[in-house]
């Protein structure tokens, strides 16, 4: 079986063909070359012969030679290979708690936190291929965005629409962490993971950040804690207008480090601290391996056929073959 990519042939010997077939061509054009001597009295009839014919006398013979070619790899059967991955074992629970306060817009992440959240956690979760992942957002309060689910499009739709401004603003990471508790209290999965990404200090809700966490570590729930943000100056937002628009200002952000190193520590998980981009995906990267699952793939092939395209070619170019060669170039005895 010979391969180009994923285009194989079932028949790969009939190539063998090409070669031959093309060394015949040219030993036939080789014969059409030797000299042919005529006597003329002066030379305006071999001028005036020069013409476009002349210039175009192999043209019946290159269509020919096209067309016997492309027969030859529709009949060699190309085939597009088709894939299928039947993924059989147990995958993991996984509830990705975003914040999504209006510090989130701060810029020392380009454009911002929020966007460069988004962005990898939608890389993150189109590598978790056999796992089940919900989503939930909180800023001073939290709700569910979407439940654990195995459809990773429509997942990954829901966290790239997040924005800051619709939810009541500050931090609750208890309402957060509490929040996706709740979402994973229905899981039969032999492994449950939260990952929660916060930027700053919980100011909000009604739910201790440890009495969440008691309460994941009763569920057998791992949390992941992840601290975003510098700890420079940055650009970030102030205050708001009469418009509502927020106002941005160089501001430092406030980041309570040992609540979430107590939370993580207490549940069986870890905790990260994010400073930039690149920090960022090395974290997800670093969970991603933590966390595995042991499945069996078993692969599955299937074949689109590619032979029609050639073959429909080669027999129109045999059809403007035998025209060219019947009109235009048409031989005299």
């Amino acid at each position: 079986m010979i391969s180009l990519g994923n285009i194989e042939f079932q028949f790969p010997w009939i190539l063998v063909l090409v070669p031959v077939i093309l060394l015949g061509y040219l030993l036939k054009l080789r014969r059409y070359q030797h000299p042919t001597y005529v006597r003329l009295s002066h030379l305006s009839p071999a001028i005036s012969f020069r013409n476009w014919k002349t210039r175009w006398i192999y043209l019946p013979e290159v269509v020919m030679l096209l067309s016997l070619l492309l027969m030859t790899v529709a009949i060699a059967r190309p085939r597009k290979a088709l894939v299928n991955e039947l993924v059989k074992g147990e995958g993991i629970d996984i509830t990705l708690a975003m914040d999504i306060s209006s510090s989130m817009l701060t810029t020392d992440f380009t454009p911002n936190r929020l966007e460069v959240s988004k962005t990898l956690a939608r890389e993150f979760v189109q590598k978790r291929i056999q796992d089940r992942i919900a989503l939930v957002v909180f800023a001073g309060e939290s709700f569910t965005q979407c439940p654990l689910t195995t459809d990773h499009e429509i997942l990954s739709d829901f966290i790239m629409s997040q924005n800051v401004g619709y939810l009541e603003d500050g931090t609750a990471i208890g309402m957060g962490l509490a929040t996706a508790v709740n979402r994973m209290r229905d899981s039969k999965a032999k492994s449950k993971v939260i990952i929660l990404l916060t930027d700053g200090v919980n100011n909000k809700g009604y739910i201790e950040p440890m009495t969440a966490a008691a309460l994941a570590k009763e569920m057998d729930i791992k949390v992941y804690c992840i601290g975003l943000g510098s700890g420079e100056f940055a650009l970030g937002p102030v205050d708001k207008d009469a418009g509502g628009n927020y106002i941005m200002g160089y501001l430092k952000g406030e980041m309570d480090e040992d609540l979430l190193r107590k939370i993580a520590t207490t549940t069986g998980g870890n905790y990260f601290r994010a400073r930039n981009t690149n920090d960022l995906r090395a974290v997800y990267q670093q969970i991603d391996k933590l966390e595995k699952s042991e499945v069996d793939i078993e692969v599955l092939k299937k074949y689109k056929e590619w032979f029609r395209g050639p073959a429909i070619a080669s027999l129109l170019l045999y059809l403007l073959g035998l025209i060219l060669h019947t009109t235009l170039f048409k031989k005299l005895p």
